[in-house]
């Protein structure tokens, strides 16, 4: 059978949306994400009723949509730091 070139090669070295080195050696960013409605709804609802979220708990919120763990605790961590600021100003 004929061999397809693209079964040799490597998956990118980005796994669950971190950091990866390009060959010189320079960190690229991976691009923000874009969340959906869907997704920022969800999210804000979990947020209203906890700030912290235990590791099943993010795990499971992640599958149902579709992020990675990463992303949701990221997003968690900028939402408190944001209500944090807000309720400071009073």
């Amino acid at each position: 059978s004929p061999t397809h070139p693209q079964d040799h090669e490597k998956p990118p070295a980005i796994a669950n949306g971190e950091l990866r080195i390009n060959g010189k050696g320079k960190k690229l960013r991976k691009p923000r994400t874009i969340y959906s409605s869907l997704q920022l709804q969800a999210l804000n609802q979990r947020f209203q009723q906890t700030q912290y979220l235990a590791l099943p708990e993010r795990a499971e919120l992640a599958a149902q949509l579709g992020l990675t763990q990463t992303q949701v605790k990221i997003w968690f961590q900028n939402k408190r730091s944001k209500y944090k600021k807000i309720m400071k100003q009073g």
